[in-house]
């Protein structure tokens, strides 16, 4: 049944040096989040950059889409042990919507909102690298419901709760402000070569 699910446990000769230390591999991309699958009107969506900026910024659906677009092909590893290799992204990078906004000296870290009040939190240096990006497209389609439609923040080099589904905006801070699921225990760093998957 784990095969069914999953795929394979084990990663083989092409993947060493590729899989995190207690992961597994996968074929799929496996559906895992709190709460229900939100609903969304593109007309009524938007997204926000605020807090430590000197522009604020609020776009609309069409206004996101019209900025600079990426693609990368990465691995992602989630707490739950499983990683995906060579992973196909698109969307808008990350250091281009925080140039568009203008990040203060004294910013630090970043609050990412999500729908229904979800949010999870990282340092600035660590959103600072190309493979880094509001994603909308998976595998060549745009996201699926399940999967963070219309949009998700994709950070591959940490555990993938904090590429959080469903976001809605990027919050400035000169201080860390731990997220929904650091504040119930789960590692504030969440990085999968050090197996930071809990707080001690």
């Amino acid at each position: 049944m784990f095969d069914r699910l999953f795929g394979s446990r084990a990663p083989g000769p092409d993947a060493a040096g590729r899989t995190p230390p207690g992961q597994y591999l996968t074929q799929k991309l496996p559906v895992l989040h709190y709460g229900t699958v939100p609903a969304v009107d593109l007309a009524a969506w938007d997204f926000r950059v605020f807090g430590l900026v000197d522009a604020p910024v609020t776009l609309t659906w069409e206004q996101l889409q019209a900025l600079p677009r990426a693609r990368v092909t990465v691995d992602i590893h989630c707490v739950t042990r499983w990683s995906k290799l060579d992973t196909s992204w698109e969307g808008v990078p990350i250091r281009a919507i925080l140039d568009l906004a203008g990040l203060r000296p004294e910013a630090s870290h970043v609050v990412a909102h999500c729908e229904q009040g979800y949010t999870t939190n990282l340092p600035l240096a660590v959103l600072d690298d190309e493979d880094v990006l509001l994603a909308d497209t998976y595998d060549g389609r745009p996201l699926d419901p399940e999967h963070g439609y219309p949009l998700r923040l994709l950070v591959p080099k940490r555990y993938f709760w904090k590429s959080a589904k469903w976001i809605r905006g990027l919050e400035l801070l000169d201080h860390d402000a731990p997220g929904f699921w650091e504040r119930y225990g789960y590692h504030n760093d969440a990085d999968p070569w050090k197996e930071e998957r809990f707080s001690e």
